[in-house]
Formats: structure tokens, C-alpha cells, sequence
């Protein structure tokens, strides 16, 4: 059976959060929750997406905006499914669908010893930023 991508909702959250855990170099987190995520959705409609194989979800990503720039978090494929076009189709219909709204450039948040990852995005025309560091605070 062909893979198809769809757009992912709240229904999905059980084994797409299953597939997020199982993937080297997600990180996950309490912003990962059912109702963070319920509420991520809501607030980027239409920009998250999973592969299905069957009624197995194989792949999955979540993107958002800010209204300038788009974020791509927690690409994950199956690795039964890796090597196959998925990542890569994510991560397209991530970008068209922001491209529809107007914004330009996308950014991903990748660890720095995921090399494997990094190889992949570098592959389909992802450019690493040296020039930028990451700073985080938690709000308490």
C-alpha cells in the first residue's frame, strides 16, 4: 500500500507521540503533552501533517508560525519507513503550506549529535546557521 500524507489532528496525538519517543533525537517535553499539542494545532491550522501506511501513521511533523518565520518540530518516520521520500514529503507539504501564507523562511531545531538528522536536512537544502546561538529561558 502507498503512503499517503494527510493533516494531522488531536485524534492522532497517541501514536504520533509513540513514534516521537521511539526517535532518536526528539526530545520531548511537557510542552509535548495532549494539551499542548491540542493547542499548537489549533493555533497553526493545517500545518502538521502525518504519513499513514494503512492505518499506521509512519511519519509525522508539526510546524508553526510566528507570522514571519515557519518552525518545523519533531520530524520522525517509522524506521521500517525510512529511506523511502517521507521525511522529505513532511517537510515539503510543511513549506508549501507556509508558503501559502507568505512566509519565506523556515527554521528546524536540530541537536548538535544527531548526525544522521543533520545529514538529512542538509540533503534536501537546509543550510546550518553558525552565525546564531540558541538562548532559552524558563518561565517559571
Amino acid at each position: 500500500m502507498a503512503v499517503q500524507l494527510r493533516e494531522m489532528t488531536l485524534a492522532d496525538y497517541d501514536e504520533v507521540y509513540a513514534l516521537w519517543a521511539a526517535s532518536e533525537g526528539i526530545g520531548l517535553s511537557s510542552a509535548d503533552s495532549r494539551e499542548a499539542i491540542g493547542a499548537f494545532l489549533q493555533r497553526n491550522p493545517g500545518l502538521a501533517f502525518v504519513a499513514v501506511d494503512g492505518d499506521i501513521i509512519v511519519g509525522a511533523v508539526i510546524c508553526g508560525t510566528d507570522g514571519r518565520r515557519g518552525y518545523l518540530h519533531h520530524l520522525a518516520v517509522r524506521s521500517s519507513h525510512k529511506r523511502q521520500g517521507i521525511g522529505r514529503h513532511l517537510a515539503q507539504a510543511c513549506l508549501n503550506r507556509l508558503r501559502e501564507q507568505g512566509i519565506e523562511k523556515c527554521h528546524i531545531f536540530v541537536y548538535r549529535e544527531n548526525h544522521s538528522a543533520r545529514q538529512f536536512w542538509e540533503s534536501i537544502g537546509w543550510v546550518e546557521r553558525v552565525e546564531l546561538v540558541l538562548m532559552t529561558k524558563t518561565l517559571d
